[in-house]
Formats: C-alpha cells, structure tokens, sequence
C-alpha cells in the first residue's frame, strides 16, 4: 500500500527528483561538483525573488542547522536580538540565541497569536543595541503566516538587520526578499520545495556575509562566515556535503522553477488547501486559524468532541494517510495537521477527504 504523506515535512517528491538520488558518484573537490553548486546558488536566489545583492549558500543538515549557522556566527560582542516567538518554530530560534549567549528581548504573544507590531517598536526604541529582528515567517506548529513585510518595514525603518527562518515556507509562500526587506533567511529541501530532508540553505545580503569573520561563527561545522569565503572563493563547502542530497536539491529546484514555475506551484497549493479546507469545513471540523492567516500548505484543525487525536493519527496511517498531531496544549485538544507540500495534487486531496471522513 502507498503512503501519502500529508505531513509538513519529510514530504512526498517528484519522480526526477528521486531517480536524481542514482546519480554517479563525484568527489565534492571537482569542477563538476563545483558547477552544479554554483547553478544551484543561482536557482536559491530565485527561489527567494532575491536581486544581484544576495548571496546563498548550502548547509549540509536540517532546517535547523540552517538557523544555527546564521544566529551562531551574525552576533557580535554587545549585539542584542529581538526575537517574535509565536510556535514552536519560534521556540527553537529561542533556544539557539540562549544556546550562544545572546541577549534577546522576546515578543512572545502566545502560539497561533499574531504579533502586537507597536510592541515591536516599542522595544526597537527602546534598547539600542538590537541589531536584528528574528521571525519565522510560517509558523509550522499552528499553520500561521506571520507579517514579514510589516516586520520588515520596521527592520528598514530603524536600520535593523531582518533574520526570517523560511524552512517551511520557500517554495510554498512568495518570500521577495527585497520586498520584505529580509536581509538573511534559510530554509530546506524537504518541505515545500519538494526534495529531500538534510540540504538546508541560506539566502542572505552579500555585504552581510562578506563582512562576518570565521572567528565570529560560535560553531566550527555551523558557520556562515566559512560557508560564504568556501563557496566565493570556488563554489564548494567548507567541509565535505552531503553530495547526493545536492543532485537532488538542484532536480528539485529545476522542477520547482522550470518546470511547474514558482507562480505555478503556489498556485497548485492554493488549490489543495482550499479543496482540503472547503471539504473539513463540510465535515463540520473546526479550525485553529481565520483562513485569512492560514499557509498555502499546512491546516490545523480539531477532531470532533470524543475523538482521540493518537487514535486518529494511527488510524489514518492504517489507511495509507500521514498526517501529524498537534504540539504542545493543541495535542490535549486533539489537534491535527494536514499539509499539502511536495507532490500532492487536487486528486490526492479528494481522495484524502473520502479516507478523512471514514475516519471521523
């Protein structure tokens, strides 16, 4: 029986995508690997609508390893961040500015809140020595797309850096860097671009990157500065990649940008959540979030009164659907999520809500 995967990630991929996983082994210290590399940084900065003054690099690891080796080596001594924490997601950039020591002033509104921008400014006015506001830009845990372009216009407004964590939101959302004024951001083959988890990336102001020292990064393996001087100076890694997961990164961005197109894709996720969402709503389910603030790509919504979240969870696997429970206080609330990233097309929706309502 196949599995459907209706989860934020690992995610269901493209045909090309997995038959790029067979592709013949080549050493990292080759000009092969050295083109694909450099076509793949090109292809990261249109996914991101980013101009000739961005810059990206690939970080071997998870969207995770991403944000750390940007909040790891962008701190300077004295340097304060102010951090919007509105998930999970938000949590984890949290734990990452505690983990290297530096002091965050934390606008905290609570998970499937949107942020009070006036408190946003009130703290920028406040303490001086903020030098970047850091914002997930689809909070993952709830399904809700924060303000990036209101953040932004602050960050631009009082001469702040922008730091947006985007792991699941490229592919899926349009970022526009420069319209959002979004100065660094990351995100990750395996959500809505289609690929595979461990080839995370960076997107981010060049005269940002070529300003950080290697001595500012506070992680040997997790430093951008070292990325940055390793891929300018010949389009390679400071340490040795995770090689087969970049032939499937470039399929994956091929696919995305040339092949469905961005606008396209977008488009297609639309329509999944909107057959997804139109047919709970006809079940009668309730949502987490006003549609207004949902994602292209992930729903949260309760299971009727009496129903066991674990229960259902396991159930819908039992019938070929992956789907993921809620975190945190939603999970006590019998919370789930249903996401449609990577290859899953109107049909596979239907379907899903034919082996949703069985199971309700």
């Amino acid at each position: 029986m196949k599995t459907y995967l209706f989860s934020p990630g690992p995610v269901m991929v493209e045909e090309p995508v997995r038959q790029s996983l067979l592709h013949y082994d080549i050493c990292h210290r080759s000009p092969e690997f050295e083109e694909m590399f450099a076509g793949v940084q090109e292809k990261i900065l249109r996914l991101f609508e980013a101009d000739d003054s961005y810059y990206a690099v690939v970080v071997s690891g998870s969207g995770t390893s991403a944000n750390e080796t940007c909040l790891s080596t962008v701190f300077r001594d004295g340097d304060e961040a102010l951090l919007i924490n509105n998930g999970e997601f938000g949590n984890r950039l949290q734990e990452i500015l505690e983990k290297y020591n530096v002091p965050t002033h934390v606008v905290a509104p609570g998970w499937a809140n949107t942020v009070d921008l006036n408190e946003v400014e009130a703290l920028l006015k406040a303490h001086p020595k903020i030098t970047y506001i850091c914002m997930v830009f689809h909070e993952t845990s709830t399904g809700m797309i924060n303000p990036a372009h209101a953040v932004g216009e602050l960050a631009a407004k009082y001469g702040k850096r922008f730091f947006v964590d985007c792991v699941s939101a490229a592919a899926g959302e349009h970022i526009d860097v420069v319209k959002n004024h979004i100065d660094l951001c990351t995100s990750v083959g395996g959500k809505c671009l289609g690929a595979y988890p461990g080839s995370a990336y960076v997107c981010g102001k060049e005269d940002l990157m070529a300003a950080l020292s290697p001595e500012m990064g506070k992680n040997v393996y997790l430093n951008l500065a070292k990325h940055y001087q390793m891929a300018k100076k010949c389009h390679q890694t400071p340490n040795t990649p995770n090689v087969t997961l970049f032939w499937a990164l470039d399929a994956a961005l091929d696919w995305t940008l040339d092949r469905e197109g961005l606008d396209g894709r977008i488009a297609r996720y639309q329509t999944c959540a909107k057959i997804l969402r139109d047919g709970m709503k006809e079940m009668g389910l309730r949502f987490l979030l006003p549609e207004e603030q949902m994602s292209n790509t992930v729903t949260s919504v309760f299971l009727p009164e009496g129903r066991d979240v674990t229960a259902f969870v396991a159930d819908m696997a039992n019938s070929g659907y992956t789907v993921y429970a809620g975190k945190g206080k939603y999970f006590d609330m019998n919370m789930f999520q249903v996401a449609n990233m990577g290859a899953i097309y109107p049909d596979d929706c239907k379907k899903f809500l034919e082996v949703l309502r069985s199971h309700i």
